[in-house]
């Protein structure tokens, strides 16, 4: 299902403690990168997912989510539109309880495979926003 009022958000939000962050940059500047560390400074357990680096921070990343060697809660995307279908079909693999796709990121095939998996799914949202203003 998607999740679109603020009391779903919440609830999502306030369940989840592990995090994995698909597209995560080792750049500083990078909005990914920013928001993974906001997120753990809020206190999530976040792991970095993206195939062409192998750590940030001193910290490992995983080529894929099936590599992350914990339970899953949010797989926060940072990938193009085109990507999401794969991600949440990656997802729905690996049993993560919801994705969460960023602003700009969205796409009614990716969005019909998570509902019909009952796997909640979040749409053009900027995590971080929405946790400073729910949570926050």
């Amino acid at each position: 299902m998607t999740l679109h009022t603020q009391d779903e958000l919440r609830n999502l939000l306030q369940n989840a403690r592990t995090i994995a962050v698909v597209g995560h940059s080792d750049k500083p500047y990078r909005t990914s990168y920013r928001i993974a560390s906001y997120l753990r400074e809020a206190g999530y357990e976040v792991y970095a997912v993206n195939p062409a680096i192998t750590e940030v921070d001193g910290q490992p990343v995983y080529p894929d989510l099936a590599s992350v060697p914990v339970p899953i809660d949010i797989v926060d995307v940072f990938r193009r539109s085109e990507y999401l279908q794969g991600v949440v079909e990656d997802a729905i693999q690996v049993g993560a309880k919801a994705v969460w796709a960023q602003v700009g990121v969205e796409d009614a095939q990716a969005a019909a495979t998570a509902e019909a998996a009952g796997l909640p799914i979040v749409m053009d949202r900027c995590i971080m926003v929405d946790h400073r203003s729910l949570l926050g």
